[in-house]
């Protein structure tokens, strides 16, 4: 059958990448540093020291001390590279006592319906593309928090999640992972101010390759099966501050930058080395009688580099506007992912309830 083994060959070409990791990498789990909440990404993410309602099960766990009343929930969809990619994102929080809240978070991001052609050719060598079947890569993540009041130290938040990562191709493959956040936040004098240690102990995820769900068709190419089974999502650092002000009765402003510091190799952030790169973000938000509120930010600074040799920075600008009506916030935010997409933005729609509040109303 020498013609059924170029196509076979093209869908282990597009398969492999996913699979291709020869060392344990020290980079993995991308998908959890997206974001969560239409309007933390309108604030292009600058939100780890002011972020305090049931999103804070993402951001900074320290923050979900803050819910003081009943019990909140937060829902969010979005949709990648022209909806080929969809992103899903749901939370609840409440309050346990006085001084401790909980939450718990479920993030899902995944390509669907993609073709498995492994088995278009039958062993005539015949098409039939009744044979073709559809599968999922897909990445999971359930994210569970909690927060206390510290009460020996007036305005200090502190807090953990732990996190199980699913990550799922098909049948071919499977990776489960766990890790932990640690988050601090303080209080003082209007100014808000947070800290975040993303996968604190190192996230480790441990693939399993199905071979037989290839069968002999892996065989007529000339690749090979990666051998190690292991990644690992190294710490990184996540500071804030950022402060509200009241300007008349009707306006108000919150201003919040935040820097991004990750480890282990110098890359073309704004600022870089061997031992550490920062990466800062801006956002600032204009609310009208704590009804309306108009966003924007910039953030994820780039060093770039022409083909001439030119040299220039790129950032990333974020637009939002949110409504918030006894209890329930509906949150909208445009933001450029980047030039390596032929989309370059994506509409972003969260939805929060505050229960506590809405019984109020």
């Amino acid at each position: 059958m020498p013609q059924s083994i170029p196509l076979k060959k093209i869908f282990f070409l597009v398969l492999l990448p996913i699979f291709g990791f020869s060392q344990a990498r020290k980079y993995s789990n991308a998908f959890l540093d997206i974001g969560v909440d239409a309007r933390a990404m309108a604030l292009s993410n600058a939100v780890i020291g002011s972020s305090n309602d049931v999103n804070s099960t993402y951001w900074n766990p320290a923050g979900l001390a803050e819910i003081r009343s009943s019990w909140q929930a937060s829902a969010m969809h979005a949709e990648y590279f022209a909806s080929i990619a969809q992103y899903d994102y749901a939370a609840y929080a409440q309050a346990i006592d006085a001084n401790s809240s909980m939450g718990i978070s479920f993030i899902r991001f995944g390509v669907d319906d993609i073709l498995n052609t492994t088995d278009l050719i039958d062993q005539d060598g015949n098409v039939d593309y009744d044979r073709i079947t559809r599968f999922s890569a897909a990445d999971y993540a359930l994210i569970g928090s909690y927060a206390r009041k510290s009460k020996s130290i007036e305005g200090l938040n502190y807090g953990g999640s732990f996190k199980i990562v699913y990550r799922q191709i098909g049948e071919f493959a499977n990776s489960i992972g766990f890790g932990f956040d640690l988050g601090l936040q303080y209080r003082l004098n209007g100014w808000q101010m947070g800290a975040v240690l993303r996968d604190a102990t190192t996230t480790f995820n441990a693939w399993t390759i199905n071979e037989d769900s290839f069968g002999d068709i892996f065989n007529l190419t000339p690749n090979e099966l990666p051998t190690e089974n292991l990644e690992l999502t190294i710490p990184r650092l996540l500071l804030g501050i950022g402060r509200s002000f009241k300007l008349n009765d009707k306006y108000s402003l919150h201003s919040e930058v935040s820097a991004d510091i990750t480890f282990g190799g110098q890359q073309n952030v704004l600022v870089s080395s061997s031992v550490l790169n920062l990466n800062p973000n801006l956002g600032l938000e204009l609310g009208y009688r704590n009804f309306i509120f108009l966003r924007t930010g910039i953030g994820n600074f780039k060093r770039l580099e022409e083909f001439n040799g030119d040299r220039y920075i790129s950032l990333q600008p974020n637009l939002g506007i949110g409504f918030k009506y006894r209890g329930i916030s509906l949150n909208y935010a445009l933001t450029d992912i980047g030039s390596a997409s032929g989309t370059l933005y994506s509409n972003i729609f969260s939805l929060n309830f505050n229960f506590g509040e809405l019984r109020k109303s």
